[in-house]
């Protein structure tokens, strides 16, 4: 079995979902979510991210325009959510939202379980991606295995489910 170490920031979509579950083909996958959510402290950088992607109104929202509150998901809920669709999509799956230092243990997890590889999806950040300040880059330094770095799919960047079943 194939294991593999997903660090991510946010619940995955479907489209993730099916994208890391399908990355190796017809072999079976383990994984190990890490989720660490995006903090309060990065809002900038957030903001500045989306004026790159030219998305100006979620760079005002994230600057703090009133109403621009986004309904956030807790990361302990959204964790739950992720494994179980991973499971569903027929990988085993175990996590942990990371409260502090998540390259620390991210190589700590690669150690313990003998992983694969990394992957890191996420979404873009320009800004850290520029300086090489990302999960990826940073990782590629800290753990002796590849490490992949996939952008994740916007929840709107879905089709819309059919009514009929």
């Amino acid at each position: 079995m194939f294991t593999s170490v997903l660090m991510i920031e946010k619940p995955l979509t479907p489209a993730d979902v099916e994208f890391v579950t399908t990355l190796h083909g017809d072999d079976r996958i383990s994984f190990v979510v890490l989720m660490q959510p995006r903090g309060k402290q990065d809002v900038l950088l957030r903001a500045i991210d989306d004026v790159a992607l030219g998305e100006f109104d979620d760079a005002v929202r994230e600057a703090g325009e009133p109403g621009g509150e986004r309904p956030e998901v807790s990361a302990e809920a959204g964790l739950a959510h992720t494994l179980q669709a991973l499971r569903d999509a027929g990988s085993e799956a175990v996590g942990q939202v990371v409260e502090d230092h998540p390259l620390d243990l991210l190589r700590s997890m690669v150690d313990e379980t003998s992983a694969d590889e990394v992957i890191v999806l996420t979404t873009p950040h320009f800004v850290e991606e520029f300086f090489h300040r990302d999960w990826a880059s940073r990782a590629r330094h800290k753990v002796g295995v590849p490490v992949l770095k996939l952008f994740s799919h916007a929840a709107d960047d879905q089709p819309p489910a059919s009514a009929d079943g």
